[in-house]
C-alpha cells in the first residue's frame, strides 16, 4: 500500500533544549499549525535534531523543499538560500549538512534532487536548558511569514 506524498516538504532541525537551537523545529511545528490554510496534503512538516543520511528518502516525491535552521552571524532576521548538492569534507552518516543530505540523494536515486532552499533563522544562544531568546522570537515570526509565502507560491521558491 503506498500513499501520495506531499509535494511541499518543510524540514527543520535543531534543539528543543538548547535556546536559540530550537528555531528549525519552532517553525516548522507553527508552520504545520497553519497547514490549514493550504490545501490538504500540499505541505508535510518534518523535525529532527538533525540532518542524517535517511533523511534523504524524505526528499523522493518532492516539488520543492525548504530546509529551516538556527544561524550564528546573520545580520538579518532570517536568511534564504538555495541548496545544491555538494560533497561535504568529513562526511559522516551522522550530522549532515543540507548540501550533503541532497548528495546523498543524488547517489542513491541516481536523480536531482527537487529545488531545495535554507531558511536560515538569526540565532544568538544556545545554552542548554534555555528557552529561545526574545530576539530569536521575533526573527522566528518574520521567518514564519517568508515560509507561508513559500509554501502558497506554486512553482519558483523565492530568494
Amino acid at each position: 500500500m503506498s500513499s501520495k506524498v506531499a509535494p511541499l516538504l518543510v524540514f527543520g532541525w535543531g534543539n528543543p533544549g538548547r535556546g536559540d537551537d530550537a528555531l528549525g523545529p519552532l517553525l516548522v511545528e507553527q508552520l504545520a499549525s497553519h497547514a490549514q490554510a493550504l490545501p490538504a496534503g500540499r505541505l508535510e512538516c518534518l523535525t529532527d535534531f538533525q540532518l542524517q543520511v535517511e533523511h534523504a528518502l524524505d526528499l523522493v516525491g518532492r516539488e520543492r523543499v525548504l530546509f529551516v535552521d538556527a544561524a550564528i552571524g546573520l545580520q538579518t532576521p532570517f536568511a534564504v538560500s538555495t541548496v545544491v548538492p555538494a560533497p561535504v569534507a568529513g562526511f559522516t552518516t551522522h550530522a549532515l549538512a543540507p548540501e550533503a543530505l541532497l548528495q546523498v540523494y543524488r547517489d542513491l536515486e541516481r536523480a536531482e534532487p527537487p529545488p531545495c532552499a535554507l531558511l536560515a533563522i538569526r540565532a544568538q544562544r544556545f545554552e542548554l536548558g534555555e528557552a529561545p531568546g526574545e530576539q530569536a522570537l521575533t526573527d522566528l515570526a518574520l521567518a514564519l511569514a517568508w515560509a507561508m509565502e513559500w509554501a502558497r507560491l506554486p512553482e519558483e521558491i523565492p530568494a
